[in-house]
């Protein structure tokens, strides 16, 4: 529900709210979209430096050129259907790229912060060798509105085993 303030000059209209974000580690957050300059501005403010937007609905890169931070566009329907590897790998390129400055934060979202971007969470966290029951547990216990749908587990575990297959002989 939001909240409405009123005022003498004009009919009650809704107030503006903070970003719906949740940090899962130090440098990773989690959350709904961003949606306009103020939200970015917030998000700039937190000390995000990338953003991993895995929402179909809506492109932040024009919020975030002018404040400097560097945005991956990863469009993804919530369809509860398979999601293909390279969706996946190409976010968590971008995360891990990102990440390997030690000043980077990265947030990455969807519209609500309840499939997508929890799913995409959860290949960066495997992909930064945490085990995957483990980096569920973290993510739901530090924001309890996601929901790992079956089918996107799935992905993610296939995205998982792709990388191992594309491993050289030898290489760690």
């Amino acid at each position: 529900m939001l909240a409405r303030r009123t005022s003498k000059i004009g009919p009650a209209r809704p107030m503006a709210r903070a970003m719906d974000m949740t940090w899962v580690t130090e440098r990773i957050a989690l959350g709904g979209g961003i949606w306009n300059e103020r939200n970015m501005e917030e998000l700039a403010q937190a000390g995000v430096t990338h953003i991993l937007n895995m929402q179909l609905e809506f492109d932040d890169r024009p919020l975030a050129t002018p404040l400097g931070i560097r945005v991956l566009w990863n469009p993804t329907d919530d369809d509860f259907l398979p999601k293909p590897p390279e969706l996946l790998k190409r976010g968590v390129e971008f995360a891990l790229g990102a990440l390997d400055d030690p000043e980077a934060r990265l947030y990455i979202h969807c519209a609500a912060g309840v499939h997508r971007a929890p799913m995409m969470t959860l290949a960066v966290l495997c992909a930064m060798e945490w085990e995957m029951e483990a980096a569920m547990v973290l993510i739901e216990t530090r924001r309890p509105v996601v929901d790992f749908a079956d089918v996107y587990v799935e992905s993610v575990r296939l995205f998982l085993e792709s990388r191992v297959a594309a491993k050289p002989h030898g290489s760690d």
